[in-house]
């Protein structure tokens, strides 16, 4: 692969997450009865950071889960003999809750819906919403973000790389090509 462009730096990010926070407590008018759950692997810490955000502006907590959708996936037979299996963390009862859904990067829309039948398993929300760092497009699935840190229009022989502080040491965005 070669390096393209860099999308994000660690003040824009920041400033992205900030503005999905705003726009979460605009939307929902306020934090009563949201909950946030992150996807396996950097939208648990997205989460995280807008569940921290959410809290510094209203003041109040928002339960925070981490979602494995691995059997979920469509295309687990393509996965691996042994594909990992993490731990799906959601220790509140999702149920009449606004759940605000993290991912990092929207793309065919694929791991939204096996997020979406894990999520539903766990109990009957009120309501779902999507918030993603990034949306490249190419969906595949009629799904859509209501939160968007950025879209970035790409091609299919492109690869957007998130790097979050906490599991790759620096928050950057980049765009790759296939080579």
């Amino acid at each position: 692969m070669n390096f393209k462009a860099q999308i994000l730096d660690a003040a824009e990010m920041r400033r992205a997450l900030t503005r999905i926070a705003h726009e979460i407590l605009e939307r929902n008018k306020g934090a009563e009865n949201l909950a946030v759950v992150g996807i396996h692997t950097r939208g648990i810490p997205l989460a995280e950071r807008l569940a921290k955000k959410i809290a510094e502006l209203e003041g109040l907590q928002v339960p925070t889960g981490k979602l494995d959708i691995t059997l979920y996936r469509d295309d687990l037979s393509e996965v691996g003999l042994q594909p990992v299996i993490r731990r799906t963390e959601v220790p509140f009862d999702i149920a009449r809750k606004r759940v605000i859904l993290v991912d990092d990067v929207l793309f065919t829309g694929r791991t939204i819906r096996a997020a979406l039948d894990a999520l539903i398993d766990l109990g009957r929300p009120s309501a779902i919403q999507l918030a993603v760092l990034i949306d490249r497009g190419h969906r595949e699935l009629p799904i859509r973000a209501d939160y968007v840190g950025k879209n970035l229009p790409t091609s299919r022989g492109e690869v957007v790389k998130v790097k979050l502080e906490e599991s790759d040491g620096q928050d950057i965005v980049e765009l790759w090509e296939i080579a």
